[in-house]
């Protein structure tokens, strides 16, 4: 399999997640309560671990291209609020107002998290194409060496 077949496998892939991810928010708004607090969990624990994954990576990997976007992945994942610990702080709120900014910024932050996602594809497009290229060219500079 070609390296591009693989950007295409993994877009393909990425595709999916986001099909899956529009299911899961779609549904979660007719789910109830306990419902709600159980994705949640679940999507808080797919987070953990992939903040954990790449924490992983960065202290594996010494320089280079992939050091960088593993470093981006971790620092990105930190800023991420702990969404379990909002709703557990949630559930002991009474005063309207203070629940309607609760949900103001979680709403900002939701915005923000698709803001970051839709610059995330922009660059991962640019670095395949970047890639495609590189590879098109050491392929042109290997066959003319061959040739030579």
């Amino acid at each position: 399999m070609t390296q591009h077949t693989n950007f295409s496998t993994r877009l393909d892939d990425l595709q999916k997640r986001v099909v899956t991810a529009r299911s899961a928010v779609q549904t979660a708004a007719t789910e109830s309560d306990a419902q709600l607090k159980e994705r949640i969990d679940q999507a808080q624990s797919h987070l953990d671990q992939s903040v954990q994954n790449a924490r992983q990576e960065v202290s594996q990997t010494a320089e280079g291209a992939r050091a960088k976007w593993a470093q981006v992945r971790a620092d990105a994942a930190a800023k991420m609020s702990d969404v379990k610990a909002n709703m557990d702080k949630r559930t002991h709120q009474v005063d309207a107002k203070v629940a309607a900014k609760d949900a103001n910024w979680a709403e900002a932050d939701a915005a923000e998290a698709l803001d970051f996602a839709d610059w995330a594809v922009e660059n991962a497009q640019l670095a395949i194409l970047d890639a495609i290229h590189a590879r098109a060219y050491a392929d042109k500079l290997a066959k003319a060496a061959d040739n030579s």
